[in-house]
């Protein structure tokens, strides 16, 4: 199966193409399903990086269909990694809730990266849902001595795997209003940390527009530096 378009430009840019192959299966909840892969060369050429994803391509009645996920664990030496699918209605899910050890998935890498933190923050102030946690419990691993305020927005009453200690303070707000909820709560209450906050670093990866709205609240409205201000839309309503 081609890449399409989509394909076509990830090529002009020098994007790098994968074959992943599938080597188990685990059903953390019965929301979230975590698949392991052979890396197929990706983590000896690539450098790895805290919030690291792919984009993975999956067969749409015969039209390409790519979407992104954040590697979950990456072990170079071993050249594995897992990927944790939060599962709902679509290719993507249904493709992971039925492949077997030993099929294939080819994967694009292009557009992932992550700058070091300079100054270190005192603490992490982050906004994500079911789609970003890999990436948060991945931000989380990247800095195990830094505290972290977290507000997550749930959808459902699953046990999701966050790793999360005594040092991370985490907000879950029920998904309401198409995203509103989390986006009131997070301006009423991150002005208030930010004050308190040495070297404040603010990480958003929600809904789009959620997503939208919160990062022109911290960029625009409280007037943080680009440099302290990660968002990036991980889904669309």
């Amino acid at each position: 199966m081609g890449h399409g378009w989509e394909g076509a430009v990830l090529k002009l840019l020098r994007a790098k193409d994968f074959k992943f192959t599938v080597t188990g299966a685990e059903q953390v909840t019965e929301h979230y399903r975590r698949l392991t892969f052979t890396d197929g060369g990706l983590l000896a050429e690539l450098p790895l990086h805290p919030t690291m994803w792919v984009r993975l391509w999956f067969d749409d009645d015969g039209k390409p269909h790519q979407r992104g996920y954040t590697l979950v664990d990456p072990d170079p030496e071993q050249g594995a990694f897992a990927i944790e699918f939060a599962l709902h209605d679509g290719i993507a899910s249904d493709w992971s809730r039925t492949v077997e050890p030993g099929e294939t998935i080819q994967a694009t890498v292009y557009g992932t990266g992550f700058e070091p933190l300079d100054p270190a923050p005192e603490r992490l102030l982050i906004v994500g849902d079911a789609a970003s946690l890999p990436a948060i419990n991945s931000l989380l691993d990247a800095h195990p001595e830094t505290p972290a305020t977290i507000w997550f927005e749930t959808a459902d009453d699953d046990e999701l795997p966050f790793r999360t200690d005594e040092r991370h303070d985490l907000r879950k707000i029920a998904r309401d209003d198409q995203g509103e909820a989390l986006v009131k709560r997070v301006r009423e209450e991150l002005p208030g940390l930010l004050e308190a906050t040495a070297n404040p670093y603010v990480w958003v990866a929600a809904e789009a527009k959620s997503t939208r709205a919160l990062a022109a609240f911290a960029r625009k409205e409280l007037g943080l530096p680009k440099q302290r201000v990660h968002a990036l839309a991980y889904w669309r309503a």
